[in-house]
């Protein structure tokens, strides 16, 4: 009984040690985030320094900067005529419009965990940027249930469409199927209106993006190095049932690893939320 009793004490006072360790990071994280739009969004005027490029983009001519640039839109030109009628709206509407967007998808994200999603380091640095990543994790949360939704992934960052080797290797093929299907619909649609966008996103847009370093600060791993890995990742994760693999695949795959990237992994909060995979269990096969 003594052993008993001083085991469960030990790991009582383990337990009550990672809550203090979890609460203390939360907290330093919620500072930064403070930190970051009270004094440093003052002084350098920089917040939405991503969200610029979705509202100035000039729908005709999207590509005409390089990569990295202050306006640089990167995205396939469905996802331009998205955003074009943003540039109707002033761009302090915009902005705000745009980051409550954002905010409440962190806030979906984390459900009963919010605060602790919103103290992530990377999640407060996007929310800065106002750039897609939670919108992205959002769609791949989206995406056990409505395989649709990975039609966003690969109209925006491509690679972590590498995340659906998940339904390839567990033999899901409709709903593999379905999103793949419906990503090519859209594209097609869009070849027959914007030809030469697309050409133009290929050649001015993506390749460059992926051929060269970019002139902002970026985690300096290459993407050939780093593809091979998450499509491990993912694939070992699907023969073991382990959904949290598919966004951290897709945070591994992003075409260039931006440090707000890693916020794609705040979807792992979302995975296992019991009213999701009640609805996962009844989908398609």
């Amino acid at each position: 009984m003594r052993i008993d009793e001083a085991l469960r004490g030990a790991l009582m006072l383990d337990a009550g040690r990672r809550r203090a360790v979890r609460d203390g990071l939360m907290v330093a994280g919620l500072i930064f985030a403070a930190y970051l739009f009270v004094i440093v969004a003052p002084s350098e005027q920089t917040v939405g320094f991503d969200a610029w490029a979705y509202w100035s983009l000039n729908v005709e001519h999207p590509y005409r900067l390089a990569a990295g640039a202050l306006g640089a839109f990167p995205y396939s030109p469905v996802i331009a005529r998205l955003f074009a009628p943003a540039g109707l709206l002033a761009w302090p509407t915009f902005l705000f419009l745009w980051l409550a967007i954002l905010l409440a998808t962190a806030l979906w994200l984390g459900w009963r965990r919010s605060l602790l999603v919103l103290a992530l380091p990377p999640v407060t640095v996007d929310l800065y940027h106002g750039n897609i990543h939670l919108l992205m994790a959002a769609a791949i949360a989206f995406g056990f249930r409505y395989p649709a939704a990975w039609a966003f992934i690969l109209l925006t960052k491509i690679t972590p469409g590498v995340g659906l080797l998940w339904f390839a290797v567990r033999r899901e093929w409709r709903r593999l199927g379905i999103a793949l299907g419906v990503t090519a619909v859209i594209v097609a649609g869009s070849l027959v209106l914007d030809g030469r966008l697309w050409v133009e996103w290929v050649t001015e847009g993506l390749l460059p993006v992926l051929g060269r370093p970019i002139g902002q600060p970026a985690i300096p791993l290459p993407l050939w190095l780093r593809l091979p890995a998450a499509a491990a990742l993912v694939i070992w994760g699907a023969r073991t049932d382990r959904r949290w693999t598919v966004p951290a695949s897709a945070a591994i795959a992003l075409p260039v690893m931006w440090f707000a990237g890693l916020s794609i992994l705040a979807a792992i909060w979302t995975l296992d939320r019991p009213a999701l995979r009640e609805q996962e269990s009844g989908g398609l096969r």
